[in-house]
């Protein structure tokens, strides 16, 4: 079958397109004939080396897939031949990516598709709304009638924790463009801040000044100080990028003291529970038509170096969904 596959970690040029063996499944997986993956920016840290996991080789590349069952394990009950399934957590912890034409999952780590819903919208969604979903609700453990600012809210994960907090009844303030201000109040941000402004953090604490109880950061442009000082009393910042200076600096007497706390989350680190209960919140939002991806580029599967670098190099804006059929 053909794959796209690294023999070592490294640049984007080390991905091969080839054939490798099918996989065999054991009783509780499942073998999928993949219908697209979608390419996220971990799938690059994954490739490089950056991020450090069990991976044999030949690797295969990429950890969101969306395809039909071809055939099951013995031991698999929830699915049948045919059904049109996504996972969203493979290409790390030992297992292999998703880039090829099929894959085995295992049944614990595969979802079905929503009735109705396109596949590629489906798999274009998952990373970062899955990411949203299990930060507000395993992470920072949010409550209807609290207040988040959500930094950089119009990217991927920033619509999608917006969207999401807003679902669960918080109060949601965000940053960004101001030509996304009318997108971002849609989807519930009650008050839009442009995240050029200089006095930015001056006008939002004017604003709010017992601060919020959320801060998440989705940028990687602001400093961790700035976050923490728009937190109020027992308040949290959520990280899932690195601050503007690494954070290095902060006030940690003005964090410990008003009883304030950093949170970081990777959902490369999700257990499969988290995983699973995260699914069902997406599948019933995307049947809703919520949490999902509005626009996204299909592209073939041979272009996926040519999208990792562009990803490495920050050009890619939109989605990016690679397709087999």
């Amino acid at each position: 079958m053909k794959a796209a596959y690294i023999l070592k970690t490294g640049d984007a040029d080390q991905i091969q397109i080839g054939e490798i063996p099918m996989p065999k499944i054991n009783d509780n997986e499942i073998l999928v004939k993949v219908i697209a993956v979608s390419v996220n920016n971990v799938d690059t840290f994954v490739r490089s080396g950056g991020f450090k996991t069990e991976m044999e080789f030949p690797f295969v590349v990429g950890r969101d897939a969306v395809g039909t069952i071809e055939s099951l394990g013995k031991q698999v009950k929830d699915f049948k031949k045919g059904d049109l399934v996504w996972t969203n957590s493979m290409g790390y912890d030992g297992r292999q990516g998703v880039t090829s034409e099929y894959i085995s999952v295992p049944e614990s780590r595969a979802y079905p598709v929503p009735f109705d819903v396109d596949p590629k919208q489906v798999v274009a969604s998952v990373h970062s709304a899955a990411t949203a979903v299990i930060l507000l609700n395993d992470v920072l453990h949010v409550r209807s009638g609290q207040s988040i600012l959500v930094e950089g809210a119009a990217g991927h994960v920033g619509d999608k924790i917006l969207e999401y907090a807003a679902q669960k009844g918080l109060e949601v303030s965000t940053t960004s463009n101001p030509r996304d201000f009318d997108r971002l109040k849609k989807l519930g941000s009650e008050k839009c801040f442009d995240y050029h402004d200089e006095n930015l953090t001056d006008k939002i604490l004017d604003d709010k000044s017992i601060g919020f109880d959320y801060v998440v950061d989705t940028s990687g442009q602001v400093q961790l100080q700035n976050n923490i000082d728009m937190i109020g009393l027992h308040g949290s910042v959520g990280l899932i990028t690195t601050p503007k200076s690494g954070g290095s600096n902060f006030n940690v007497g003005k964090l410990y003291t008003s009883s304030k706390s950093i949170k970081g989350f990777v959902i490369s680190h999700a257990s499969s529970e988290q995983l699973k209960e995260a699914s069902k919140i997406l599948n019933e939002s995307f049947e809703k038509g919520k949490l999902l991806e509005k626009s996204f580029e299909s592209l073939s599967f041979d272009k996926i170096a040519q999208i990792h670098q562009k990803l490495e190099h920050g050009q890619v804006k939109t989605k990016v969904v690679l397709t087999f059929q």
